[in-house]
């Protein structure tokens, strides 16, 4: 058994199923106590950053990627966030992570700072970009937190134009948008990127909603750059698990 990491080849298109590229890959989002369980957890990261960023196998560099859960609670903010850190530790250029889960934000617990003015804000204004973001680690990540939208409807225009100022301030744009299947902004969010990751909640998420997910993404003319298996536990003792 192996407990790499595979991406969801975009080149395969099946019908009836939804799976990753090995039945074998594995993704682990459940922080044990174990100081050895972290260590396998920020491996996987770390594939997943090389697979997109690093060694992207001949294929353009994505700029801008959508982090997107098939539905509420898979971990995707988790996976959104720790993809940042690793890829500005990398040392590739600047990166922005950007909350822009409206319904659900949490970005801003995960670098444990406030909540203020942020990707809702600038919506709404037309001071620069960089007077809603905050650096959150390091020289090169910084946050943008989702802020408070309201009730007011999200406007494409002013969507379209503040991720393009971000993608010309910073090298790198993570974006974590709402469950591809709760809201209809999902999908117009993952539009405006160059691709998107899909998060896939193990023992939690049914074939068909994930199937549904896909055709979603690829109906809005989504390249899906990968899939995340998240939340899937140790089907044996980790002291044997990690031999293998």
């Amino acid at each position: 058994m192996s407990r790499n990491f595979d991406l969801l080849g975009i080149t395969e298109h099946t019908q009836d199923t939804y799976r990753p590229a090995s039945q074998e890959s594995s993704w682990v989002s459940e922080l044990h106590e174990h100081h050895d369980h972290r260590a396998i957890v920020d491996d996987e990261v770390m594939k997943l950053v090389q697979r997109l960023f690093v060694l992207p196998d001949g294929t353009q560099t994505p700029e801008s990627v959508a982090f997107c859960g098939v539905e509420k609670g898979v971990g995707c903010s988790w996976v959104c966030a720790n993809a940042s850190r690793m890829l500005a530790a990398q040392g590739l250029g600047t990166v922005c992570v950007v909350d822009a889960n409206f319904y659900s934000p949490s970005l801003h617990h995960h670098f444990r700072v406030g909540n203020r003015a942020g990707f809702a804000e600038s919506l709404k204004s037309n001071d620069s970009v960089r007077d809603f973001v905050r650096r959150a680690s390091g020289p090169n990540l910084w946050l943008m937190t989702s802020g408070h939208i309201g009730k007011e409807t999200l406007n494409p225009a002013r969507l379209r134009a503040r991720i393009a100022e971000l993608r010309n301030e910073f090298d790198f744009v993570l974006i974590d948008i709402p469950g591809i299947l709760s809201y209809g902004d999902a999908t117009l969010l993952a539009h405006l990127s160059d691709g998107a990751v899909l998060v896939v909640g193990s023992n939690m998420t049914r074939r068909e909603s994930a199937r549904m997910a896909k055709e979603s993404l690829e109906a809005a003319s989504v390249p899906i750059l990968g899939a995340v298996l998240n939340k899937r536990r140790f089907p044996i003792p980790e002291a044997i698990y990690k031999k293998l």
